[in-house]
């Protein structure tokens, strides 16, 4: 299967409908891709028009990125791709939805971008492993300090919807860089006091929008290069079974679902604080 023959369709797709726009900044795209901005419903009622005329090709299913775009975006196939009555599990107490009650979930298509959270980029290559049998897409709701976890498992070939677990963000393995992300994002003396002394950096020169900077900045530059607006409500992460401990490492990956952009920090903990440590746009 030809991964990005799938996908160039669906980027294709959904780049009649996501657009940045461009501005005198290389910058600017990262600052779009790191908002929690709400996409007009009716671009994306248009676009699951058109996922739904064409059926889901069968090679979808062989990689969860790409199968998990089309279940967002379709809702036909959603319906035909969860498994009910569907289990939910919320603070251990067990309950089943009747596919009658289910309500259609577009998970991040209305963000316009997704997120990993990862223990090291050597875990990136889950996102290509197509013998992954099993996918969890957390919704984390970090105002809310609550996560729920959309459980997918490949049964006979077909990845299906076949549990959805809630439980408080503290219980989650991430809970402690997770409260330490959402200061970081929405309290920015806090983070100026998170940045490391030196941090490596890989990204647009803002004097030049043809130029990359390679190399280390200083915490005072984040001002000027740093990503504005990180995301702070909402987000989801993707786990293709990738295992999470009690790490002093994590990276964090925002990706744009069709204009390309991309956002890495990676962040370590020094004398039991979270310090970002690698930026890279």
């Amino acid at each position: 299967m030809k991964k990005c023959a799938i996908f160039v369709v669906i980027v294709f797709v959904t780049m009649m409908f996501w657009t940045t726009g461009c501005t005198d900044k290389a910058r600017s795209g990262i600052d779009t891709l790191a908002t929690d901005s709400i996409v007009d419903t009716t671009k994306v009622d248009s676009l699951e028009m058109l996922l739904e005329e064409q059926p889901m090709p069968k090679a979808a299913d062989e990689l969860f990125d790409d199968f998990i775009f089309n279940f967002a975006g379709n809702n036909k196939l959603q319906l035909r791709r969860v498994k009910f009555p569907l289990m939910q599990v919320n603070n251990g107490d067990t309950s089943y939805l009747s596919k009658e009650k289910w309500q259609v979930e577009h998970f991040f298509m209305r963000q316009g971008y997704y997120t990993l959270i990862l223990d090291s980029r050597r875990q990136l290559q889950f996102t290509k492993d197509t013998n992954v049998e099993r996918a969890v897409v957390e919704k984390i709701f970090l105002n809310r300090k609550f996560v729920k976890s959309y459980v997918f498992q490949r049964i006979h070939g077909e990845w299906m919807l076949t549990s959805v677990e809630g439980q408080p963000l503290v219980k989650n393995v991430n809970a402690s860089f997770l409260q330490f992300y959402q200061r970081f994002a929405t309290d920015s003396a806090f983070l100026h006091k998170s940045l490391n002394e030196t941090i490596a950096f890989s990204g647009p020169d803002p004097d030049d929008d043809f130029a990359e900077l390679h190399g280390d900045i200083m915490p005072e530059q984040w001002d000027v290069i740093g990503p504005t607006d990180l995301p702070s409500g909402t987000i989801y992460n993707i786990n293709y079974g990738q295992t999470y401990k009690q790490s002093g490492y994590k990276v964090f990956l925002l990706r744009g679902i069709a204009n390309g952009e991309e956002l890495e920090m990676t962040f370590q903990r020094k004398d039991g604080q979270w310090m970002l440590t690698r930026l890279v746009e």
